[in-house]
């Protein structure tokens, strides 16, 4: 690692494009660990639905160490802030190994933040202006939002996260930070299908999750552990729409219906977010996402040759 340019190596893409396989095929090459960055990921009992496919860690009979993965009990509040402070005691755990870390995740919120090294500032939360916000449409929340945000970061992936980001852009326009200085120096790689490819890949994902993985099962286990139905609600995608199924507020094909359409509109923001990105600053290796994966592998590699890793 020392000899490298880059003190952390970034995979990331949108949902099911097959990131986290890569990220471990490069942990197994370069003898290393990888950093999870999924906002979900962190709670212990959401497996399915989070998509964390663990077994997918294990390559050649090795086990590629892992992190930020099942870190705190489902029902937890997990944010921006302690994902700072978890990704940064992770970072160093690997860097004293003299080990190149790999993060790896769509949740480029996270990722942004901590590769140009944001300012962990808190927000307090506004009960009025929730209660007012949860009248709105999505789009009318998304319009609130342009209309307001400014240079902090805002995750858009869920109707939650847009109503949290109008309550963060309103209080950063109040006391607004300092320029961020890039603390990093990341090589960044990305796999983009296309949309045709990516939403094949969603609508087959997610009838396997279903059908065969046993997600309803999973939500049907988290209720009765205790955690409410609200609470599920509010992590948004799988967790919202499986829980108003459990609770036969919906049928099972207006569940699939909703959540289908929802997980390509989260897969489209990861993109847009991605690509916003680049518009600061951040440099992103993108790998045509419809390549055989033998293909993608092999690109990747060529990266990491292009710059001596």
């Amino acid at each position: 690692m020392s000899k490298s340019k880059f003190d952390v190596l970034v995979i990331l893409g949108p949902t099911a494009s097959g990131k986290t396989n890569l990220a471990v095929v490069m942990a197994n090459l370069l003898d290393t660990e990888i950093i999870s960055a999924d906002s979900r990921q962190v709670y212990r009992g959401m497996n399915i639905g989070t998509g964390k496919d663990l077994g997918n860690y294990l390559i050649d009979g090795n086990a590629i160490p892992y992190h930020l993965i099942d870190i705190i009990e489902a029902g937890e509040e997990y944010n921006l802030a302690s994902f700072q402070k978890d990704f940064a005691a992770a970072l160093q755990i690997i860097k004293e190994k003299d080990k190149l870390p790999i993060l790896c995740g769509g949740t480029g919120l996270y990722i942004q933040a901590v590769l140009q090294g944001y300012q962990n500032t808190k927000y307090e939360p506004d009960a009025a202006l929730r209660t007012e916000l949860n009248l709105l449409s999505d789009d009318e929340l998304i319009n609130r939002l342009k209309q307001i945000q400014g240079s902090t970061p805002i995750d858009t992936s869920t109707r939650k996260r847009i109503i949290r980001g109008i309550e963060i852009a309103k209080q950063s326009a109040k006391n607004i930070p300092k320029d961020p200085q890039p603390k990093l120096k990341p090589l960044i790689i990305g796999i983009n299908p296309s949309q045709e490819n990516r939403r094949n890949k969603i609508t087959q994902r997610l009838k396997e999750r279903l059908e065969s993985q046993g997600m309803v099962n999973e939500v049907e286990k988290l209720l009765a552990s205790g955690i409410s139905p609200d609470k599920l609600i509010y992590y948004g995608l799988e967790y919202k729409y499986l829980t108003q199924y459990v609770l036969k507020q919906i049928s099972y094909n207006q569940m699939f219906k909703k959540l289908e359409t929802e997980i390509h509109r989260y897969a489209k923001r990861q993109m847009t977010f991605f690509r916003s990105m680049e518009k600061k600053g951040l440099k992103i290796h993108w790998i045509d996402g419809d390549l055989p994966i033998i293909q993608i592998k092999k690109k990747a590699f060529e990266i990491l040759n292009k710059f001596n890793i």
